[in-house]
């Protein structure tokens, strides 16, 4: 699963002339902690965060803090987004692994990353994103690996599949396995990890299968063709 499949795609931005002020007025509105900082080709440039707008603007009340160094007021801050702004970004590609943005959050204990293609902003990941992804409904990932598989073997009515808190079982209940049994296991396992919701999966051994129709085996027909 990547990052496209679960990122949010409609994202509030600022300019870098942006009033600091404006971009502190829309974190405390929507509860954002951060804005992306685009440029007019939607290029990412920055970003702007809580800390940013507020660092040196809250000036201390002079009732509470007696000083003695003649009270020089400090310069204002930057009026501006690009003066306050982060300029370094981290941000991850729109083909990036969820699995990889996930060590991010917790390595870098971010709270979201900006989403990027060719440079240009086109969406944004948040570990809400990721929780959504993984609180989907058993029977609803169910529904579509099933789906998925069937399609991929084009063989239908032959699986039997079973989701129980993220975990997928998968197991072929007709037909023989194409090309080899392994093949086909180390396929479906792969397809089934392309999954948001999916935590672990578990492609289990077939029962002793015949070939469509119950034809015969070719030990079958050594036994039955001799005298």
């Amino acid at each position: 699963m990547q990052a496209r499949d679960v990122m949010t795609r409609q994202v509030v931005t600022v300019g870098p002339e942006t009033s600091a002020k404006y971009a502190a007025e829309v974190m405390a509105e929507h509860g954002f902690a951060a804005l992306p900082v685009v440029d007019d080709e939607d290029r990412l440039v920055g970003i702007v965060a809580e800390a940013d707008v507020l660092r040196d603007r809250m000036p201390p009340d002079p009732r509470l803090h007696l000083r003695r160094d003649g009270d020089t007021p400090a310069a204002p801050p930057s009026l501006l987004v690009h003066g306050v702004m982060t300029r370094d970004v981290r941000s991850v590609e729109a083909t990036a692994d969820v699995a990889d943005i996930a060590r991010v959050f917790v390595d870098e204990r971010l709270r979201s990353v900006p989403v990027v293609d060719g440079g240009r902003l086109v969406g944004i990941v948040s570990r809400r994103d990721l929780l959504r992804a993984l609180v989907r409904p058993d029977e609803e990932i169910r529904h579509e690996l099933l789906r998925l598989v069937e399609g991929y073997t084009g063989a239908l009515d032959a699986w039997e599949v079973t989701v129980s808190d993220g975990v997928a079982s998968i197991r072929r209940t007709r037909g023989l396995p194409e090309p080899t049994a392994e093949v086909e296991q180390r396929a479906l396992s792969a397809l089934a990890r392309t999954f948001g919701g999916i935590v672990g999966v578990r492609v289990l051994p077939a029962a002793d299968l015949q070939p469509p129709g119950g034809a015969p085996s070719v030990a079958d027909q050594r036994l039955t063709s001799r005298p």
